[in-house]
């Protein structure tokens, strides 16, 4: 018999970037642990370092067919999250998110367990308003090359929220913005992995506009707690909560931050700005302060100076084709 502390735990896209950090954070506080991956993204890597813990099981699964399984809490984080990775196969990536969630609230239904579901900042497309609230209903183009992630996000707030009212389903709604760290994919397109790789091989860093754009930037551990205190807030607390650090910096900044650190030669070199890029993102995180006590921690150069040496040994082991 289980002490009642003791939760059996699924993460979905558990061996993610994310996901991996919550299922180490999940297993340090005691619980058990079931990671389910397709590791379209994924990678077991990432998860090696738990696998000698007796209270982890790992699945391998696509959440877009259902899973039947005995669980006290999901945490629903499956699906790719970076532009270069999402964009590869939209049609698939729009199922993971509205299938997936309809087959992970399924799951919950059946047996009665509180769900977590991570989404995103995307949600408010290239925003009017600035910084964004919770209650902002967003700017979001439905036919864009991005579409197939925000409006598959939005679809399964949708689903969350017509389950809470029509199944009493207990449900949590995190919005996560830009967020980084160790175990980031280094071919994943996002901004702070592609600076870090480049800086470290003293290639030209690429930067898209005039570099003026900005961005929120939220090391792994601050998001990781904030997951933890958002599921294990009162019922009657469900979110959608701005997940993510205030502090804005433009994407210039950022590059300059990341060659000072790394001592790099690189230079930095412009390209056209993608498509539905938003200008800006940056959220308001006082219902997180209110509701669950919390803000981020972690400054931007002292995160970076936590990821740096991750990516260092990647290139040092020759991994990822990098």
């Amino acid at each position: 018999m289980k002490p009642h502390s003791i939760k059996r735990i699924l993460v979905t896209g558990g061996a993610g970037f994310l996901g991996s950090h919550l299922c180490k954070r999940l297993l340090d506080d005691g619980h058990e642990v079931i990671c389910v991956d397709n590791y379209f993204t994924g990678t077991k890597d990432n998860i090696i370092p738990l696998m000698d813990n007796r209270r982890f099981e790992v699945i391998r699964h696509d959440i877009t067919f259902p899973l039947y399984l005995e669980v006290d809490e999901i945490y629903n984080l499956a699906c790719p999250a970076s532009p270069i990775h999402y964009q590869h196969d939209p049609v698939q990536t729009t199922k993971t998110s509205v299938h997936g969630a309809i087959n992970m609230l399924g799951l919950a239904k059946r047996i009665k367990a509180k769900i977590f579901q991570a989404s995103t900042s995307e949600v408010y497309g290239d925003p009017q308003i600035h910084p964004q609230t919770e209650d902002y209903w967003g700017h979001v183009n439905p036919i864009g090359f991005r579409s197939c992630y925000d409006e598959g996000k939005r679809c399964a707030e949708t689903l969350f929220f017509d389950y809470r009212r029509q199944h009493k389903l207990r449900i949590k709604v995190a919005r996560i913005f830009n967020t980084y760290g160790p175990n980031m994919h280094p071919n994943d397109g996002r901004v702070v992995s592609n600076f870090i790789v480049q800086a470290l091989q003293n290639k030209p860093i690429t930067l898209y506009g005039d570099g003026s754009q900005s961005r929120s930037f939220c090391h792994v551990d601050d998001l990781i707690e904030v997951f933890v205190r958002l599921m294990n807030s009162p019922d009657d607390f469900t979110g959608p909560v701005n997940t993510g650090n205030p502090d804005e910096f433009t994407i210039r900044e950022l590059a300059e931050i990341i060659i000072d650190l790394t001592g790099s030669k690189s230079e930095l070199v412009f390209r056209p700005l993608p498509s539905d890029d938003p200008t800006q993102r940056r959220p308001n995180i006082t219902l997180a302060k209110e509701k669950l006590g919390w803000e981020p921690e972690i400054h931007l150069e002292e995160g970076l100076k936590r990821t740096v040496p991750y990516f260092e040994k990647l290139l040092l082991e020759n991994r990822f084709d990098i």
